[in-house]
């Protein structure tokens, strides 16, 4: 496994972590303890040594999983990454309080990584009204938390803002080769490079549409490798940056974990061939991507059940293929009650989607897309 040096605290990281927000699912939506527990163990096995996750992600459930199935390993054979949702701290106390939670979620006595979680210029000026830093400082001075970061969801601008209050230990930014003008950005990386501050990427395969192409465009990469799977591009682009330490992958199958292995146990930054492949299918996917929703289930759940990054994903999967039986399966089995039609347009969801999507127009468009079949 590809290990990576974070100067600013000393920590080996492996380049390949296991983001927490995607572990394979039971019919009751809880998260399948026991294959997801072989996949950790597996990864652990081979190498990767940084295990992410965050307070809400699969409804509060991801935190006490990794409590559980990382309680059977050595606690000094990996490192630990969980954020404070900074939008429910109302006063300073509640950040000890949710740390303290974390920890016996966790099952830990301290966590190595903690972020802020999603900040934007409005939960930043929260951050700063509360000085949560400071608390957060004595919470690291008490040995609970060791490395403090942020994670990101806003533009360029409130990212330059924030990275330049202070010397952080590491920060974390959505980045891929499709959102290099997105949020932070190309130019937000290479702030990272200018101040020396390391950085772990999170969607750098866009929420799983980059790992499965329009045949036309999966076709572009095997003609490289025929043994490498269009999704390992998407990797090693991010890999390929010096600056990147850990690329977060959230995986839901063994399949995916194997496969990510394959591409980082040995890895290789992309040649000049590989990069000019990944401009010109890049060039065409912007060209068909509808909205930039990664799934990151921000706005969930809605009042009135519209299973909003659902119907997102199946719509601009359809743009991207240009073909109905890509998403047919799938959009025939949703319910009713959780597709375009039952949106009562309150808003909800678009003051807090990290991405600023007009959601409540954009589910218009996708029923009149899918519904109409532009494409058979």
């Amino acid at each position: 496994m590809e290990k990576r040096k974070m100067e600013t605290v000393g920590a080996e990281v492996s380049l390949l972590g296991f983001g927490g927000m995607r572990f394979p699912t039971k019919e009751d939506g809880r998260i399948d303890r026991v294959k997801a527990s072989e996949m950790l163990d597996y990864a652990l096995a081979n190498g990767v040594n940084y295990f992410d996750t965050a307070y809400y992600y699969h409804d509060s459930e991801s935190e006490d999983f990794y409590g559980e199935a990382l309680s059977r390993h050595d606690r000094d054979s990996f490192y630990l990454a969980t954020k404070l949702p900074v939008w429910e701290v109302k006063e300073q106390a509640d950040v000890r309080k949710f740390v303290e939670e974390q920890l016996r979620r966790l099952r830990t006595d301290h966590i190595d990584f903690y972020l802020l979680h999603a900040l934007d210029k409005g939960r930043w000026e929260n951050v700063v009204q509360l000085d949560v830093l400071s608390a957060l400082e004595e919470l690291r001075a008490e040995g609970k938390i060791r490395y403090i970061g942020f994670s990101f969801h806003d533009s360029y601008e409130v990212f330059e803002e924030i990275i330049k209050v202070r010397k952080w230990d590491f920060c974390q930014i959505q980045f891929n080769y499709m959102d290099t003008e997105e949020q932070a950005g190309m130019k937000g990386y290479k702030l990272t490079e200018e101040l020396g501050i390391p950085l772990v990427i999170m969607e750098p395969v866009r929420g799983g549409a980059l790992a499965n192409l329009s045949p036309d465009l999966n076709e572009k990469f095997a003609k490289l490798n025929n043994d490498a799977t269009t999704a390992s591009y998407a990797l090693r682009w991010v890999g390929s940056l010096p600056n990147v330490k850990v690329i977060l992958s959230g995986m839901s199958s063994m399949e995916q974990v194997q496969d990510n292995l394959n591409t980082f146990a040995d890895f290789k930054p992309l040649n000049d061939a590989e990069y000019a492949v990944i401009e010109e299918v890049a060039a065409e996917m912007k060209s068909r991507v509808q909205n930039g929703c990664t799934g990151c289930s921000y706005c969930m759940p809605c009042p009135f059940g519209v299973n909003i990054p659902e119907c997102f994903k199946r719509w601009n999967q359809y743009h991207i293929y240009r073909s109905y039986g890509v998403i047919g399966f799938a959009w025939d089995g949703m319910p009713v009650e959780q597709k375009p039609a039952a949106c009562r347009e309150c808003g909800k969801c678009e003051s807090v989607c990290p991405q600023k999507i007009s959601i409540r127009a954009d589910l218009k468009r996708v029923a009149a897309d899918i519904d109409g079949r532009i494409w058979k």
